[in-house]
Parts: structure tokens; sequence; C-alpha cells
């Protein structure tokens, strides 16, 4: 065992191999009796592309560069294709990320376009497809611009036919759905396709806040009729719904501050299936997210717990849910089922995602697809801690804390690790206690990390997502201080060593934090938002474009709020170095926030140390393995020149004065 100084040792780790290793499989389904998902690519440009698991056991990605499967409906995207098995081969239908067409594809030939371009503003864009082959059509959600503006937008239920003959006629798509809702996710057909049921929801509610189940007949001629809403409402929640087998229609809802399963009874009540105080849903950002899964036996897959999540089979005449026995710890919302196999895809501290197979009647569950292969030896990994910290007003804070990890170095005796605080996006979302080696970069070269679930996070329920109504900017920035005044005073960090990171409302909390608090010596700020007023009057897309309703309150009555807040309007304020990374394809969270931040802390002749990079081609995240290398070592490198660290083998980044 070697003695280093935190910060400088040796780590097999690097930024390339890091990068190599963002993203996870996700949006699996069944086409047939094989099981298919879909995959990023880092190397390739950061798409994203479809992988089957053949009868044999091989995996195959189904379509090559430069095809990436990935919607851009409500900006996030969602469930981006769906397969049926004929006796001649698999027919697929996807979306296509550069031109967001839906394609038909079948094995053998070239992708065809079923959908037409559209001359107006982004156009027409398509998620969550449901295959109709014996209708010989697809239906699915149709997102349309009809302006120029973001908010120009209007989405319906919509259906496409299989031949291509609305690749260049837009008439020929069918509408189902008469648009009188601004969000709506793809229908789900009751087994006997006499019904359709989906989800709706209307401005400024988000649909962690408010949603309804629609419910429809379906006609013979194929149109829905009688529409009308059978649960949810503007204060109660629903993030999926979908049919069992014998026809009962199931659903989601938070209507107890919990989100937990319900059946639909006959006279339109609902029937709770397993009332606990843990999660059965999460946060809708993706259209098609889906946390349960009907089998044919009656039993229902789900996604649940408090906290962390857990596959398991829940029986709905008892109440009983069995745990899938193996060592993942976390499992993601896309959850598919044929037969008595369920798939899913799960994670651990110790194994990055791949995609689980559950037998629901043996009860036994194995790895299918993306399996994890340690790339270095995983005693570099880090050692997490799953904690609960007081805030203000003795508030629970939940946190997962990676300290400083190297099989064959420590520090001297004396010295107090560095630490960041990463904050997680959303914000109404969290961060899951998985192998990240991003996280392991940092740990593995003696850089503690405090992955921080502050209130508003998802996962401890409603009440704990309901501490950032109106405080977005307060709670968010006191929590994350909390946590990292806690592990100072408690000597697992060093108090003149703290830093703060994250990106999109992560970058707001971090930007926030360095305006409002003298906590952090420096921070990693990307893909923010910096300007309230700006962000919430016409500068993002429509699915957030009133999200600060909630998270601030309404522009035109706290006007003062929406300008306290915003860091722009607090560069002055600015005291401690950071680096500010933005994609400038970015239309959620636009570079014009980061370049009228940056104008506004010159305008104010501040001499901070800072440094902006901006990355042509990437949006919203950044996906490119060339794009995420630069960023860890220049994040990395930002720390090293702060906290007096030596890494060895970092480009130095040059900071503006």
């Amino acid at each position: 065992m070697q003695t280093l100084a935190y910060g400088s040792w040796p780590s097999p780790i690097d930024a390339t191999l890091a990068a190599a290793h963002d993203g996870h499989p996700e949006f699996v389904g069944f086409v047939g009796d094989e099981a298919w998902w879909t995959e990023p690519r880092p190397t390739e440009g950061g798409r994203r592309t479809l992988v089957r698991r053949k009868a044999d056991g091989t995996e195959e990605p189904v379509l090559p560069a430069p095809w990436n499967v990935r919607s851009r409906v409500i900006e996030y995207g969602g469930h981006p294709w769906a397969g049926a098995m004929r006796p001649e081969g698999p027919l697929v239908v996807f979306v296509n990320f550069a031109d967001q067409r839906l394609y038909r594809y079948e094995a053998g030939g070239e992708p065809r376009p079923l959908t037409p371009v559209s001359p107006v503003g982004d156009g027409l864009r398509w998620v969550d497809p449901q295959l109709m082959v014996e209708r010989g059509e697809v239906w699915c959600v149709l997102e349309e611009f009809t302006g120029d503006a973001p908010t120009d937008v209007r989405r319906v239920v919509a259906a496409v036919p299989l031949d291509g003959s609305a690749a260049q006629d837009r008439d020929a798509v069918r509408e189902l759905t008469d648009g009188r809702h601004r969000f709506v996710t793809g229908p789900r057909l009751s087994p006997d396709g006499r019904q359709a049921a989906w989800l709706a929801w209307d401005h400024p509610r988000m649909p962690w806040d408010g949603t309804e189940v629609v419910l429809a007949d379906v006609a013979e001629d194929g149109t829905l009729r009688a529409a009308r809403s059978v649960a949810g409402g503007p204060e109660e929640s629903v993030v999926q719904a979908d049919w069992a087998p014998d026809g009962t229609l199931l659903y989601v809802s938070d209507r107890t501050g919990w989100w937990n399963l319900y059946r639909l009874g006959q006279g339109g009540e609902g029937t709770a299936v397993c009332p606990r105080e843990e999660e059965f849903g999460g946060s809708l950002w993706r259209i098609g997210y889906r946390w349960f899964a009907p089998l044919a036996s009656g039993l229902i897959a789900v996604v649940h717990g408090r906290g962390a999540t857990a596959l398991g089979i829940l029986d709905p005449e008892t109440g009983e849910v069995v745990d899938a026995a193996g060592p993942w710890t976390e499992f993601a919302p896309t959850l598919a089922a044929h037969g008595s196999r369920v798939v899913g895809v799960g994670a651990s501290p110790r194994s990055a995602y791949e995609v689980v197979e559950l037998d629901a009647s043996t009860g036994r569950a194995r790895v299918i697809g993306a399996a994890h292969d340690d790339p270095v030896d995983p005693a570099h990994y880090p050692e997490p801690q799953i904690r609960t910290f007081n805030g203000p007003a003795g508030r629970e804070i939940h946190a997962h804390i990676y300290p400083p990890h190297h099989p064959g170095h420590v520090a001297p005796g004396d010295e107090l690790p560095p630490y960041v605080v990463w904050a997680h996006g959303g914000p109404t979302g969290r961060s899951p206690l998985v192998l990240d080696l991003e996280i392991a970069y940092f740990t593995s070269r003696g850089i503690g990390v405090a992955e921080v679930n502050y209130g508003g996070s998802t996962g401890h329920g409603r009440e704990y997502r309901n501490r950032l109504r109106e405080q977005w900017g307060v709670v968010d920035v006191e929590d994350c201080a909390a946590v990292a005044h806690a592990l100072a005073e408690e000597g697992t960090a060093d108090r003149r060593r703290l830093a703060i990171r994250g990106g999109s409302a992560g970058g707001w909390t971090t930007a926030a934090s360095l305006t409002s608090t003298d906590v952090y010596a420096c921070g990693t700020i990307l893909y923010p938002i910096l300007d309230l007023v700006g962000w919430g009057s016409g500068e993002t897309h429509d699915f957030e474009s009133q999200y600060l309703e909630t998270l601030v309150g309404r522009l035109a009555e706290v006007p003062g709020r929406y300008a306290e807040r915003s860091p722009t309007e607090r560069a002055d304020r600015v005291t401690a170095p950071f680096l500010l990374l933005q994609g400038l394809d970015d239309v959620i969270c636009p570079p014009a926030q980061c370049e009228r931040f940056l104008a506004r802390l010159e305008g104010e002749g501040r001499r901070v140390p800072h440094a902006y990079i901006a990355f042509e081609g990437e949006g919203h995240g950044f996906r490119r393995a060339e794009t995420m290398v630069r960023v860890l070592e220049s994040e990395l490198s930002l720390y090293a020149q702060v906290f007096g660290l030596n890494p060895p083998g970092i480009p130095t980044l040059e900071l503006a004065k």
C-alpha cells in the first residue's frame, strides 16, 4: 500500500474508458419470443441502436450507423420502437433521430419511411408506437409543430399506415384523438380490442403533478369514441396504465402520497392492489416508461421500492410481492412480458445496467443482454454508503456517499479528502445507486463524491417531492449545502476543498449554490438553467415551458422571486472558480443562458477564474465519446488547480480571469 496525497492516485479508469461505458440499455420489448432493446454507441457519434437476442442466445445489433433509434417528442423522447414476429421474420417500426420519421424495417432490407417530413417548425415527431399488424397500422403519439415557436405544437394519438402511403402524404395519417389535451401517451388496446386507454395532462401541470387516465371505445372502423376520464386528476399523478389479460385496466396512481398500483372496477372506482408506503412508479420524463407489466397468468411484474428499486412479481389477489434474487439493487422503468418471461434493465453498485430476464414461473433471474463486463479490476470501484442527513428544520435528506477508494493507495493520515457534491437533474428525479465509471473516475484518484437526493427528488413519496414547490433554488441549495457541511463536520471531507457539480436542473443548483453560499471552493456547471425569466418566458421547449409555476411560482405574481434566485441576476456574487459546459444544439437549456450569464459576469467586472466550453453537435446531455472525455478531464483539471491536487496525465484546463 503506497501513501500519496488525495487526488494524485494513479487510476486505470481514464476518461476514455468512462466515456466508452456511458449510457445503458433501454426500452426493452419482445418481438415474438425474442427480447429486443436499445443500446448506446458513444463512439459512433452517440447514436442508439436496436439490439435483438436471438433464440440461440446471441446478441445482434439490428441497424448499422448512422441509424439512431431515438425520439424527440417532448424533447426527452420515449419508447422509440415496436416489433412483431411473422413467419417471414420480424417486422419492426422505429423512430430515426436525424429526421424524426417513423420507419419500417424487415430483416435483410433497408428501412423505409412511413411518415412524411413537415416543413413547419421542428416537423412531425413520433413516440410510443403500438403495432396493429391486423389493422395494417401503427398507433402512436404524434407531436406536430404548427409554427416556429417552441410552444406552437399539438399532440394527438394517431394511426400510421404500415404500407408507406403516408410517407409523402400527411393526410394519410389518421388522427384518433382531437388534441384537447396538451400531452398524451401512446394508447394501450384491451385484450378484446374494444377499448383503448392512455394518459393525458395539460399545462401548467407536469406528469408527476396531475394526469388523467382516458378510456375510449374502439369502433369497428378503428376510430376512438366516447373518450372519458376514468382516473387521476389535477392533484393525482397517474404514470402508467395497461391492461391485464382478463380485461381489467390497471394503473399506477399517487393518490395516497405514494405511487401504488390500482385496478379499475366495473363501477369506475379504483381499488388498490398492493397498498404500501413505497413507490411502484416514478417521474414520467419519457413517454412509454413502464413500471409494471401484466403476465398471462394474472400475476404482475413490478419495479418498486423506497429510494432504490427492485424487480418483483406481484400477486394481485394476495398483494404479496416476491422480488427477483440476484445482485441488482436498481431497476430502470422499462419492462416487457411474454408468457411467464419478464425482461427489465437492472444494475448495482458493482455492475452497470444490463438486460435481465426473470422467469415468473420458477423465480430464476439471469442476464441475457448487455452483460456487465468489468473493464478494470473491480477493486477500483467505489464503495458507496447510503446515508440520511438532517437538513434545515430537521428535514431528512437522502444521499449516497462515495469515499475515495483505491486498492493500492492511501492518503497521509492527517489529510482529509476533497469532495464533490453531485446535484441530479430534473429536478423531479433522483440519483440511483449504481456503478458509474464517471464517479469511479474521481474516487479512484482520491476525490470523494456525494450524490444528494435533495428535497423534491423522487423515490420517497409525494410529500418529499412537494418540498420543492415554489422552493427551487432554496431547498435544493440548502440540502446540498447541509450534506457538504455534515461531511466536513464529521471529519469525512476537507471543509476547504468542497466542490459542487450538476447538469440541467443540477446545473441550476450548482450555479445557484455558487451565487448564494460560500460552501464550495469551485463548481462544474453543465447545460444549465441560469436565467429564470428567460427560461420561463419562451426560451425552452413546450414540455417544461410552465414547469416554473410549480417550482418557483407564477412569473406574473412573483417576478421578484424569479430575479432574486436567478444566477444570471446574481453573477456579481460569484467568487469561486467554475467550469461551464454547454451543447450548442440544446433546445431545453439553450446556449443563450450561458452567454447571458457570462456577459453579466464580465459586465460586473468580476475577475473570477473560469472556463466556458461549448460543443457543436451536442444537445441536452452529452452523448459523444470525445465530448465526454474532454468534459471529465476538464472537470478534474479544475479541481486539481483549485484544490492543489496533482493527478497524473491530465491536460491543464486554461482558466480565464
